[in-house]
């Protein structure tokens, strides 16, 4: 899975702690969830941070929703769960690793 460098241009709000959007660990960095995508700081600017590709989390039985005890967060046209670490999005019967 590879990820994205695609500048956010005209980025004023500094993300950090207290900013009121959601922190979603991503890897070796930390991601934050603005206006349904992700951005994360990059050399003294706001990168977009979208995952490439497909990836299906194999063995993943907890189904998400309403009440599943995972934190939502608006990525796109869909919700994302934040579980472990990592992001699962429903896909086509099955949960994908963002």
């Amino acid at each position: 899975m590879s990820t994205q460098h695609a500048e956010h241009t005209a980025h004023t709000h500094s993300h950090g702690p207290a900013c009121g959007h959601d922190a979603v660990p991503h890897g070796d960095h930390v991601d934050y969830a603005h206006d349904g995508h992700l951005h994360r700081e990059h050399g003294g600017h706001w990168d977009e941070c979208e995952a490439g590709g497909h990836v299906t989390h194999e063995g993943h039985e907890h189904q998400h929703g309403e009440g599943c005890g995972h934190r939502q967060v608006r990525h796109g046209d869909h919700v994302d769960y934040l579980h472990d670490g990592h992001r699962h999005a429903e896909h086509e019967g099955h949960w994908d690793d963002h």
